[in-house]
């Protein structure tokens, strides 16, 4: 099954997280594969390493992507996430694999959307597979099983509130 958690609210990684513990605590294998990122102060990168067949894998810079003038490293960082999810999904090692912000990859241009739709249209039946970031592309949302939509109501950044440890990183 492909899962697709997009939106413009706060909570698509930490579904996807949610998932893998789930999937950690069944004795399942997984591997979360993370596009523009490259911070080593995530707090699932430590949990990680505590769950039995929980891996995480980063591909970008410990900077934001500027959308409107990506630098090339941040493209060559999001080409190399997709061939390693493309060659990962294809390994049959895993029972879950997380493609932790594709959606924002694709809608920065990073990727190509076809070398993304080819890699969706092989993915084996007895994977999950599950994409998180803003703005889904309608193509992807199309190939998705289940398309999960996190909706902003209200968020306490507007009042001033910084990023925290343990709850946004």
């Amino acid at each position: 099954m492909i899962q697709v958690y997009t939106g413009n609210g706060k909570g698509k990684t930490t579904a996807s997280l949610g998932l893998a513990l789930r999937a950690s605590g069944q004795k399942k294998k997984v591997m979360m594969i993370q596009f523009m990122k490259g911070k080593v102060n995530y707090g699932e990168l430590k949990s990680a390493k505590l769950l039995p067949g929980f891996t995480i894998k980063q591909f970008g810079r410990p900077t934001f992507v500027d959308k409107k003038n990506p630098a090339p490293a941040d493209i060559k960082g999001a080409q190399e996430a997709l061939d390693f999810a493309a060659k990962t999904i294809g390994s049959g090692k895993y029972d879950i694999i997380i493609l932790d912000e594709l959606n924002v990859a694709l809608d920065f241009k990073l990727i190509p959307l076809d070398e993304v739709l080819l890699m969706l249209a092989w993915v084996p039946r007895d994977l999950e597979l599950v994409i998180t970031g803003r703005n889904a592309h309608p193509k992807v949302v199309k190939l998705a099983d289940l398309v999960s939509e996190v909706r902003e109501v209200k968020h306490y950044y507007q009042q001033g509130v910084q990023a925290r440890g343990g709850i946004e990183f």
